[in-house]
């Protein structure tokens, strides 16, 4: 489990010593991640692959930015579950790996809005 050392400092670069910035800019990852959560929870209830790549593609472009590496190569990991195997015990098993993956970033995240 990663707990994205260098998170804090890729925000601080961005916000280019913009205080608010940097705040909305953390609020929108957490919202991002949250959201990830939520709707990749759904998708797998309603066994509905579209919400899972909705969301796994409105989120990969934050991922990618802020170095989220283990959520893409996991979240890479449910697509190939999916295309080969479909909703199933192996997909849930990933769902559970890429939650407790997102609780950690969540709390990282939600640290950094403090």
């Amino acid at each position: 489990m990663h707990n994205y050392p260098e998170l804090n400092q890729r925000i601080l670069e961005m916000a280019e010593g913009d205080e608010e910035f940097r705040i909305e800019l953390t609020r929108a990852i957490y919202n991002g991640l949250m959201e990830l959560q939520s709707k990749y929870c759904e998708g797998l209830e309603e066994e509905n692959e579209t919400i899972i790549q909705q969301i796994r593609h409105k989120l990969k472009p934050t991922l990618s930015m802020f170095e989220f590496s283990d959520l893409i190569e996991e979240l890479q990991n449910g697509k190939d579950i999916l295309e080969s195997k479909g909703f199933g015990e192996e997909f849930v098993l990933h769902f559970e790996s890429l939650n407790s993956m997102l609780e950690v970033a969540v709390e990282r995240v939600f640290q950094l809005t403090q």
